[in-house]
């Protein structure tokens, strides 16, 4: 019996410490913006390789 009372109390020790280490309070608005940026460079990205492909598709003659 004491055994378990061991890994019980152990286990909410456990519990205890990763409630208190995953206190990401504040978090989402940061994450958001980074997001929001990543996704902003990914569009900048695309648009400037459409653009260069486009140019050198039609500079090559076809007839």
């Amino acid at each position: 019996m004491v055994e378990i009372q061991m890994w019980k109390a152990w286990f909410i020790t456990q519990v205890n410490h990763q409630n208190q280490r995953r206190d990401e309070r504040g978090e989402i608005t940061q994450t958001v913006i980074i997001t929001a940026l990543f996704a902003a460079a990914a569009i900048v990205i695309c648009g400037i390789i459409i653009a260069k492909f486009t140019g050198k598709a039609e500079s090559i003659s076809t007839g």
